[in-house]
């Protein structure tokens, strides 16, 4: 995508920024490391990330625990190059030059470790395909 920069940044926004973006932030981060900047945030952040993703994490050798959710800001949005969101509606501001991603994924919300695996590889997936897009 020769539209970024040498080092994308992708944002990845849910509403309580508790589970999905949490997870994609986290796979994105331990697969592509330094060669991409990635952010995640919420519409309306809970107050800490969901205890069957940080579980269904672990189980893939990744750590979250000590993430937070964070409110979604303008600034956030325009300093990323793609914007995925994930359930958010029309919260997320949406400005030109942007690339934007809507990825249809169930709400772990609520749910125990196995219904969350499920969502996890789905999103492991599909955060190895984006980086076969954006990194160079």
């Amino acid at each position: 995508m020769s539209t970024l920069s040498p080092r994308p940044s992708v944002l990845f926004v849910c509403v309580h920024n508790a589970g999905r973006s949490q997870m994609a932030a986290a796979f994105l981060t331990h697969l592509a490391g330094e060669k991409v900047e990635v952010r995640s945030a919420g519409s309306a952040p809970a107050e800490s990330v969901n205890s069957a993703v940080v579980e269904a994490m672990k189980e893939v050798g990744i750590d979250i625990s000590a993430e937070t959710p964070k409110i979604l800001t303008t600034e956030a949005v325009q300093a990323s190059d793609v914007v995925i969101t994930m359930g958010c509606g029309d919260t997320c501001p949406v400005f030109h030059g942007k690339r934007y991603l809507d990825w249809q994924l169930d709400d772990p919300a609520g749910q125990g470790v196995g219904a969350v695996r499920p969502i996890r590889d789905e999103i492991e997936s599909r955060i190895r395909e984006l980086i076969t897009e954006i990194v160079v």
